[in-house]
């Protein structure tokens, strides 16, 4: 077992309003954000946490979501970076990502995060019909995607992605054609696109609208992949698509089984500790006003678990087969501090049924594209 990459995730939890199909620790806006107080608790957070690293490493990228960050100002988030490369070694090339949703993007902000040293912006776009942005509640429309890229372009962002859904209520194979082209037609770097799930304990799940069936689904992706590929987007992770030199390198780490520091009202983390041989992770308080209580500045960390053999073979397939590229046997050998022996038989027989491609000579362990598209049946052969 060796220590990973090491990577840091932010999370601010608060929204302007929860989105009907959104399943993260999100909550709606009340009156104004204590952002000075928020920024403080991270920062002890992450004091705390690197007190418990097996050694002082850099980390490789940042990640700050939510929840709407984007709603933060300015001064909070160069307060916040600086504060994070006080305790920890963050390299001058390392990839800070702030997601921000359209019309909670002003350009004085914009170029307030990208002086903070934000160098990477993810925009929740979703769709770019003004009609199906209603439909699942979002509070921007068309124009204001437009804008916000722009602004953030002025702001001297040099590497957009673009989270765009396909699958929305009542959306044809046509109407999806025409959201990724007029996303493509803003020129970002990297595009997420993926499908609307009804997850657990949101509105949808309890209300589900009328959605496409499942052939229309698969029709929509297939024509997605395409258009993407045709414009030099490759489909490194199912629903991830770049060039090479814009690959997100933050969700890179997670896809390969690398350690990350979670910090946060509800943020999770993973870290390895060789000397002990284990590998834990760990998740913090998930409500923001107890996450802020100064009663609980000592005690932010909600619970902890010790990743068993089966948890840790789970859990690296879980990631490392959702790309394109899956991975070879000494990677999973590093990161899990297991014998490939241990999965070799799961490995031959999802080879045997084409979810998995048969052994080359590099020996790498790659999904196939059915494998890609049904990834649960091929996860059930590591479970």
């Amino acid at each position: 077992m060796a220590l990973p990459p090491l990577a840091l995730y932010i999370h601010i939890p608060w929204c302007l309003s929860k989105c009907p199909y959104c399943d993260f620790n999100s909550h709606p806006l009340h009156g104004s954000i204590p952002e000075t107080a928020y920024v403080e608790c991270l920062l002890r957070d992450l004091e705390q946490e690197t007190t418990d690293l097996a050694s002082p490493r850099p980390l490789t990228s940042v990640f700050i979501g939510g929840g709407t960050p984007s709603l933060f100002s300015g001064t909070a988030i160069a307060r916040l970076l600086q504060g994070v490369r006080d305790l920890v070694e963050l390299p001058v090339d390392a990839e800070i990502t702030l997601e921000a949703n359209p019309g909670t993007t002003a350009a004085a902000r914009l170029a307030a995060y990208r002086q903070a040293g934000v160098n990477r912006l993810s925009i929740g776009v979703q769709s770019l019909s003004a009609r199906h942005l209603e439909r699942i509640a979002r509070i921007h429309g068309p124009a204001d995607v437009r804008s916000a890229v722009a602004q953030a372009r002025r702001a001297g962002f040099k590497n957009l992605n673009l989270d765009l859904m396909y699958g929305l209520p009542e959306q044809s194979l046509a109407q999806a054609y025409r959201d990724l082209e007029a996303t493509l037609a803003l020129e970002p770097e990297h595009i997420s696109y993926y499908q609307l799930s009804m997850e657990p304990n949101t509105a949808f799940h309890r209300a589900p609208p009328p959605v496409p069936d499942e052939d229309l689904i698969a029709d929509m992706q297939l024509q997605g992949a395409t258009m993407l590929a045709a414009r030099g987007f490759e489909s490194y992770e199912v629903s991830a698509y770049a060039p090479v030199e814009y690959r997100c390198w933050h969700n890179l780490n997670y896809w390969r089984f690398g350690d990350y520091l979670g910090i946060g009202a509800g943020a999770h983390g993973k870290l390895t500790f060789p000397a002990r041989q284990r590998i834990e992770r760990r998740w913090k308080l998930r409500d923001p006003a107890a996450y802020l209580d100064p009663a609980n500045r000592d005690r932010l960390v909600s619970g902890k678990q010790v990743l068993s053999e089966a948890d840790l073979i789970l859990e690296f397939a879980l990631n490392a087969l959702r790309l394109s590229e899956g991975f070879d046997a000494p990677l999973f050998e590093r990161h899990t501090g297991l014998s490939f022996a241990r999965i070799a038989d799961r490995v031959g027989k999802a080879r045997s049924v084409g979810l998995l491609a048969p052994e080359q000579e590099d020996h790498r362990v790659r999904p196939t594209e059915l494998g890609r598209r049904f990834l649960n049946d091929l996860l059930q052969y590591f479970t």
